[in-house]
This record gives C-alpha cells, structure tokens and sequence, in this order.
C-alpha cells in the first residue's frame, strides 16, 4: 500500500517519522526511520510490533541495547572493500562498531527466552571481535599508531628515537661551548623543515659552517644546521621515512581485513539500525503511552478506546481521550460540531492509527483497540485551492473527491474535512450524500467532518450512516473536546462568534436572524439537542445519586467486616477464659480425690466421684467446643474444604487424621495410622502439618547430586577482579568521573579486568555507569554480575589489552 502524496502530507505523517528517527541512537537507525515504509502483509505487521513490544519490556526493565559506539561506518567500509586506505580514526570508529556488535549480541543472546524475535534479529550482527581486537591494538587512545602494531614499526621508531637522542646531545654539547656561544642570538635549538638548527647572527654565519635552512624577518638570525649534525639529520630523515612507510603498510594491511569482511559488517550496520529503530519505536509507543491493537480484517469493525492524537501528545498539549467505534452495518461516520471543536483532529487521529499500523507502531489508544489493516487510505483536509490553475476551495475540494472516488474501493478509508462545503448548503448537501453512497456501495469505510443538516440527518434514514458530534458547553461558550456518537451537533457558529469578541448587537441580530431562518431539520436539531441537554442533567444526577449509594454500601460492608474480625476475636478471648477455667477445675478435681482417698467414708467418696467426673466432663466438652472454635477462628475463611482423600486435624487426638468418607448425619470416617474412628464433622478443622513422603536411605547418586548441589551454593569469590570501584550513593555525574579516573588507573597498570559496585536502588546510577561503559576506550567488554558476584548491583568490565 501506497498512500497518495497528498493524504501523507494532510496527516502529517513525516512528523511522526520524524519524531521516531530523533527516539535512534544511531546515523544508521535514523536513516531508516525516516523512510520506515508501509508494510504489505499481516505477518510482516505483526512481527514488527513484536520486535516493539519485545524492547518495551526491555525499556520497562531499564534495559537499553549496548549501542555505544557504533558508529556510521557504511562509506569506510565500502571503500576498503575496494582496497582503500582508511586513516586511523576510521580504523578505531570501524573497531568501536565492531565491539558494538559482539556486546549487543551477547546481550540479547543472555534474554533469548524474554525477547525471541529481537535475539533472532541480533544474529546477523556478526562475531568479528579478532578483528576489532587486531585493529585496537594498532592504536593508542588518542589515535596514534600503536607501536604494538608491527615489529618493523618498533624497530623503526626505536631507530628514529635513538637519532634525536644523539642529535639533542650533540647540540646541547655545543650549546655549551664558550667559543661557540658567542655566534647565536639565543641559547637554544629548534626545528626547521625537520631538521635540528641553532639560531646564528648573521654577521658570524662564517664561523659556524653548515646548511641554513630558514632566517629571521630581519634577517639579522640565520637558522644554521651545524655542519656537524647534517649527517644526523639525513640518518634521521631516512629513518623517518621508514617509520611513515611502516605506518601506511600496517594502515593498509588492516583496511584489506576490514575490506574482506565487508559484507558481513555492512549486513551487521543494518541489523544493528533494525534493532535501534525497534527500539526507537519502544521509546514512541512509552511516549504515547500507545497499545498494540487487535488487526481486523480490512472490512472488520474499528473500534479505537480513548484515542489521542499522536502529535497533539507528543507536542506536549492536554489531549481529550475519544472513543471511536464503527460496527455493524455502520459505512460512513458523519462527524458534526462547533468549529475549532476537534472534529478534523479526531478525523486525522483515526488516519495516523491507520498508517502507523501499516507501519509497525502501536497506536495512541488504550488496550483492547481494534483497527482493520485498511488497503488504501485516502483523504481531502484543508484548503487545495490552486490559484496558477484556475482552481477555487470548492473547485480544488470537488477535484481531490474525484481522485478518490476513482481509486477507493473494498477495504479503503476516506476521510474528508468539511466535505462539499464553500457552496450553496443545499446543492453541497446532496453532493456528500452521492459521494457517500458511492463509496459505500464500493465497500469502502468513510470519515466526514461537515457542517450540512441534509447530511446529520441521513443517520435517520439510511443504517450505514452514524452521526458522531464534538461536544459544546453552552455554559462557557467553549467546545469541550470531547466526541459522543449516535447523536448530531450544532455549528454553534453564533456562539463562537461570540467568544471570538464579535460585537454583541452583531450577535444579538444574528440569532434573530437564525431563529427566523431555520428550517425543519435545523429546528429539529435544536429540540434534539435541547432534549440531550436535559437528559444529560438526569443522567449526571443520576450517577452523583450512585456514587453516593456505593460510598455507603462500602461502609456498611467496611462496618460488617470489622463487626465480624471483633466477634471473632472475643470468641478466642472466651475460648482461652474456658481453658483456663477448665485447667483450674482439673487441678481442683485432682486434689480433693486426693484428700477424699483417705477418708473412711469409701461411699461418699465414690459419690463425689461421679458429681466430680460430671463436672470435669462437661469442663472438657465446653473446652474441646471453644478449641474448635479458636482452630476455625485462626484459619482464613476458604481456605479448607472437608472432602474423602484430605488430610484434617482432630481435637481429641491432638493429630492430623486422613478423612476416608462423609457421612449425612454430621459424621466423618477418619483414619489416624492403623486407627479407624467416626468422629463428629465439627471436631476437624485445617491440618497442622503438611504431607511428608517416608524418608529413605538416598542412593549413591542422589547424595553424589546433593553434594554437588551444595558445592554449587555455596559462595564463591568473586571471578572477574579484586580491583573494585565503590561508586554507592555518589550522584550520577560524580559516579561517571569516579569511574572514568578509576578505569585510567587500571587500565595504565595493565589490569585485565575490573568490577564497579554501583547497588541496585532506582537504577539511575547503574545506568548513567553502563552508557559511559558503552562508549569508554578503555572497555572491551562489560556485563552483570552474577548471582555470586553480586547480580545487577555490580558491572563487571573487560579491559583493552
């Protein structure tokens, strides 16, 4: 699908590509956000959005794609595939974009079960870290080549060195010669044309012999290359040569290798832009605070839940949520209002939701959205009157409704701004609704903004039609925003006018006028309107009444509750008051069948027995009822549920019994080890312990695994360094040159590797750390830690060799 010019330009749609491309952290993601194209099929569009949501959760997890320091190397590396010489700073961008490459990979590859589509893209980012490694080592932070590059080069070098060494001590030997001082306007040497000189008064340029290569302004200085030193110098100029030929060898040799990979680093530029832009579009869809919608069927139902203008948001401005619905029968959507109400902005929203899902973005609407994928999208918004044509508005407008017509059909979209409007309302009226009944009848789903009673009123006469209205409050004199469908609205022309500061006999006059003039749709409108107004009022007061009612249904159950937690609570206070109570009469018991043991009287003694056991008896009954009472007190209602095959606890025994049937009269069959007993239902409640399976003697294996498993937990150092930077409760910009003095430090003293304590808090401070780890020269490599080493409270970072 390709979309007219015309209707990309009245949507406004480069801005929204626009505003992706500035979310890239690269040249290259940049580039291809602004020429993001329109997909074709289902499957393509929903791989896209997934690709988004898989970096939203990432983005949700504060997570960004180690991206630093890929660089825009499209030009370098197409020119070393041709056996170009590349310069060092090309070299070391080439070696950045590499590294870029193995740590966003790797990044991914660790989160493949949480972002699948995304790990998948990163394998075309290819493994070329010898590469980089090599080129690296070639130079030094500061863009020089590294001795380290060659033998040849050393050697060379150590050669050129040892040259300016003798030089230097030849001339400070003459620099301090009494015989020879007197000829040189200063005591020093510099040099000219890369050649060591002295500066000599030109009255005594016979007295020193040599090669004068420059001379004062004056002339009265000649900078004399001692005859002495001439031999040096040309050791040391042939020397140098050497060096600048080594130089330009080893900056070809790495060229060539950049050049032999040149495909896979150019296919790895471009997955690398991919995953930018997926993450670009993640950062979009936070902004919006945008949804994934349900992809309809080209003539599927559009429904768009609270729907905002993607660039009325992104500007920053207060944004009255829509709902949108086109279902049914419904074909066209005739939207009516005051003017300045929102009605072209809710038309253009509804195109950009088309177009950004053509392209791969979640929409600006809450979840539960769904949108057709729409074949084509046409529309006619704003004024294309062309004066070097000959064209009027109206002219222009009825060209742009000729183009559509001739090209929409099943599965497009039309939209239209103020259609046939600018002529006679009458004649306008019955162009639309031609227009309308064309496209309908062509399968096609319609938007238009207008002003025509003719056309509000079609609503009530043909089903395909659904009237949609930009609310206006009559107490403020100003739109509201908000759109209602089902119902038509007045122009309110008068009243903005009004608002406008039109002079009020002007508005006085004009709604004389206007009562006197309108028709009987207009009229009818009114009434309508004025009856929705009423309504609304009912239905306001209404909901005003509900809210009240559930504030104090709330209460009331609020009150319950708390009356329910109070009884239960004095109930166990009344339980533990019987058991104490119980407790004392069986110690009172106990001690008069002691002093009764020894009376004489045997008879009395066996009658105060068995008034003792009663007693005693039903102590225990009333304390067994309140245990039970207590147990159903403590467990949380729900939570348990007497069935055959359970496991519940008993009152009499003390122990958990397993429930082998159910009886009707209140009885349970219940088994406690070899032990079968009927008990009484309200004498079990929830088990005290759970279910354990019998031990065994574990198996040599088992125990091999045990210890294993124990060897595994237990802590281990720390495997990346001892060399730690304790960046804890630093603010970010304090923590990054922490940071950045610490890895100079370590890197000057050869270390290998090293590990950052930044803690986890809000994680602002672990991220400040990593985007400067993403770009450090120093940094090979970093990562979290692991769950040994301290997890994501710490980074652990490769150095450069």
């Amino acid at each position: 699908m390709q979309p007219a010019p015309r209707t990309l330009e009245d949507l406004a749609f480069g801005d929204v590509l626009l505003a992706l491309a500035r979310r890239c952290r690269t040249e290259a993601g940049r580039q291809r956000a602004l020429v993001r194209p329109l997909l074709d099929s289902a499957v393509e569009i929903a791989d896209a959005l997934t690709r988004v949501e898989e970096a939203r959760t990432l983005g949700q997890e504060q997570f960004s794609l180690p991206l630093g320091g890929l660089g825009e190397v499209r030009v370098f590396v197409e020119r070393a595939a041709k056996s170009g010489l590349l310069e060092p700073r090309e070299l070391i961008t080439v070696a950045q974009t590499l590294f870029a490459f193995v740590r966003t990979r790797e990044a991914l590859e660790e989160r493949e079960a949480q972002v699948p589509v995304l790990a998948l893209l990163a394998r075309g980012l290819p493994s070329l870290e010898p590469l980089a490694l090599r080129v690296d080592r070639c130079f030094e932070s500061d863009g020089e080549i590294s001795d380290r590059a060659s033998p040849d080069l050393k050697e060379a070098r150590d050669r050129v060195r040892g040259l300016h060494r003798s030089i230097k001590g030849r001339l400070d030997g003459l620099l301090h010669d009494d015989q020879f001082l007197p000829n040189l306007r200063e005591n020093y040497y510099t040099l000219r044309n890369g050649r060591y000189v002295v500066p000599v008064l030109s009255q005594f340029r016979a007295e020193v012999p040599g090669i004068v290569h420059n001379a004062s302004q004056s002339g009265q200085t000649l900078f004399v290359e001692p005859q002495a030193m001439v031999g040096l110098g040309n050791d040391l100029a042939i020397a140098q040569s050497f060096v600048v030929e080594e130089e330009r060898r080893v900056l070809q040799e790495l060229s060539d290798a950049v050049g032999r990979e040149s495909t896979r680093i150019l296919t790895g530029v471009d997955a690398a832009a991919a995953l930018d832009e997926a993450e670009a579009a993640a950062r979009l869809g936070a902004d919006l605070d945008a949804h994934t919608p349900t992809v309809e069927r080209e003539e599927g139902e559009l429904e768009l839940r609270q729907l905002r203008h993607p660039l009325l948001v992104l500007r920053g401005r207060e944004v009255v949520a829509n709902d949108v619905r086109m279902a049914g029968d419904v074909r066209a959507m005739v939207i009516s209002g005051p003017n300045a109400g929102g009605k072209t902005v809710t038309l253009t929203a509804v195109g950009l939701c088309a177009l950004m899902l053509r392209c791969g973005l979640q929409i600006p609407a809450a979840s539960g959205s769904r949108l057709p994928l729409y074949r084509s999208i046409h529309s006619a918004v704003g004024d294309a009157q062309d004066m070097s044509q000959d064209l009027s508005t109206f002219s222009a407008h009825v060209r742009e409704l000729r183009n559509i017509i001739g090209t929409a059909g099943q599965g497009s979209l039309v939209l239209v701004d103020e259609i046939a409007a600018d002529t006679d309302p009458k004649e306008g009226a019955a162009i639309a609704i031609a227009v309308l009944e064309e496209l309908i009848s062509r399968d096609a789903r319609a938007l238009v903004t207008t002003h025509l009673e003719e056309l509000k009123a079609m609503t009530h006469v043909d089903p395909r039609f659904l009237n949609a209205r930009v609310g206006f409050d009559a107490k403020r004199m100003a739109p509201t925003y908000k759109l209602q469908l089902g119902v038509a609205g007045a122009s309110s022309a008068i009243d903005v006018a009004e608002r406008m500061g039109l002079p009020s006999s002007i508005i006085v006059r004009a709604r004389e006028l206007a009562r006197n003039a309108g028709g009987p749709v207009s009229q009818a409108l009114q009434a309508a309107e004025e009856e929705r107004r009423k309504l609304a009022e009912q239905v306001e007061r209404a909901r005003v009444a509900a809210d009240s009612l559930e504030k104090e249904r709330a209460g009331l159950t609020q009150a319950r509750e708390e009356t329910v937690q109070r009884r239960r609570v004095e109930d166990v206070e009344h339980a533990l008051r019987l058991k104490e109570a119980w407790t004392s009469a069986t110690d009172e018991v106990g001690a008069m069948l002691t002093a009764l043991r020894n009376d004489a009287q045997l008879r009395d003694t066996e009658r105060v027995r068995a008034v003792l056991s009663s007693r005693v008896d039903a102590a225990q009954k009333l304390v067994r009822t309140a245990q039970v009472e207590l147990a159903r007190a403590e467990t949380p209602l729900g939570s348990f549920e007497l069935r055959p095959g359970t496991r519940a606890h008993h009152f009499g025994l003390d122990r958990d019994v397993e429930v082998l049937e159910l009886s009707g009269a209140n009885e349970a069959l219940v088994s406690a080890g070899p032990l079968k007993m009927r008990v009484s239902r309200d004498e079990l409640v929830a088990p005290r312990e759970k279910k354990t399976k019998p031990a065994g003697f574990p198996s040599r294996d088992k125990q091999k695994s045990k210890l294993e498993n124990a060897e595994a937990a237990a802590p281990q150092a720390v495997q990346a360094s001892n060399l730690r930077c304790d960046i804890r409760g630093m603010r970010a910009d304090e923590a990054v040159r922490e940071v950045e003095k610490f890895l100079d430090q370590a890197f000057r003293s050869g270390d290998a590797a090293a590990l950052i304590l930044h803690g986890h808090g809000t994680g602002a401070l672990r991220q400040s750390v990593r985007e400067y780890l993403s770009g450090s020269p120093y940094v090979r490599l970093y990562r979290p830690g692991e769950n040994h080493e301290g997890g994501d409270g710490v980074t652990v970072v490769t150095l450069r060799a």
